[in-house]
């Protein structure tokens, strides 16, 4: 969408853009220091919550940050807001709000997270069949001890659930270890690496051969809650789930039962319906859960590939050419003239 220029135009004056981040502070100022060398006509101010962004967020015409680290009131008071860049691929928590305005555009990072991520659901998988949460329990503890032999990948099914750039990438290295692998896909198809491909609506059948259910699915209305109880009663019990998608994927209360009730064996969890994950939750204390902190798409080469999209969109920005601008989600409805 071109925009007719005019006197009072805003993108004639400094371009104020704000970057909300609850990462490491040496992240954050890698973003900072990032950001603020693509164009000379950019002020970019930086927060690290949401509850911070009031002396901000009323001038900013860009906003950058995760959906997960969003709020409301963020963009109840954007008033100038034109552009947010999500820095993961997921935008639930930024398209999904009330107040998100129409002449909003909002782009995500799509792409770049097939190698960060199926290695984090390989190194989960390792941590499940060595059980390795429970021998640095007792490493802590001084104590030598040998507990259930360990498990193979060599020989098992994995069940992949959503067949995106994450999935293809696992896949290929699932096979390499020697594992069956089967995809659950909302399109069916033959895919590089896959053993088969099953329609998500014929997804307990495959589910119950798991011996490892990875969810690397979008986040949409049509997958909420789409692993339940239902799913678990079909499981193996010696089965291992796996969550790299989004915490409203998996029905949350079902899984605790599935858990204390032995219905499957362990999970290994990086998002949750709740995050942060508050420090009472149960899964905390939960000796056959493996909680890590949404981290599974983060690696120290992350910025480096994110800053040249955001350089990308940008460039879009300052001629006014929403049109040309990369990884787009939502397309802004309606804009000044």
């Amino acid at each position: 969408m071109k925009f007719k220029f005019s006197p009072y135009h805003p993108y004639q004056r400094m371009i104020h853009i704000l970057i909300l981040l609850t990462l490491p502070e040496q992240v954050r100022h890698q973003y900072l220091e990032g950001v603020s060398a693509l164009s000379k006509n950019i002020k970019v101010s930086l927060v690290d919550h949401h509850s911070k962004v009031d002396p901000f967020i009323e001038t900013a015409d860009i906003l950058i940050t995760f959906g997960p680290m969003m709020a409301e009131h963020v963009l109840e008071k954007a008033k100038r807001l034109q552009w947010i860049q999500a820095l993961g691929t997921g935008v639930d928590g930024i398209t999904n709000r009330p107040s998100l305005g129409k002449g909003v555009t909002v782009t995500n990072l799509h792409g770049i997270h097939g190698p960060p991520v199926s290695e984090a659901a390989l190194s989960m998988m390792f941590a499940l069949s060595r059980g390795l949460w429970n021998i640095y329990e007792n490493q802590l503890l001084g104590k030598w001890e040998k507990k259930i032999p360990p498990t193979l990948l060599h020989g098992k099914t994995v069940v992949i659930y959503g067949t995106g750039v994450i999935a293809a990438e696992l896949a290929p290295k699932c096979k390499a270890l020697g594992m069956r692998v089967i995809g659950i896909s909302s399109t069916v198809r033959e895919m590089d690496g896959f053993d088969e491909v099953h329609s998500r609506h014929h997804a307990l059948g495959p589910i119950a051969q798991a011996d490892y259910l990875v969810l690397l699915t979008p986040y949409t209305p049509e997958t909420h809650g789409i692993i339940n109880e239902r799913t678990f009663s079909v499981m193996k019990r010696s089965s291992y789930l796996i969550n790299l998608a989004r915490g409203g994927v998996v029905h949350e209360g079902d899984l605790i039962k599935a858990l204390d009730n032995k219905t499957i064996q362990a999970a290994a969890l990086d998002v949750f319906e709740q995050e942060p994950l508050p420090a009472e939750h149960v899964f905390w204390g939960m000796r056959n859960v493996i909680v890590t902190p949404h981290q599974g798409g983060f690696y120290d080469g992350y910025v480096h590939e994110a800053i040249p999209v955001i350089q990308t969109n940008l460039e879009c920005f300052e001629r006014g050419d929403f049109h040309q601008m990369i990884n787009v989600v939502q397309a802004a409805q309606a804009n000044s003239s």
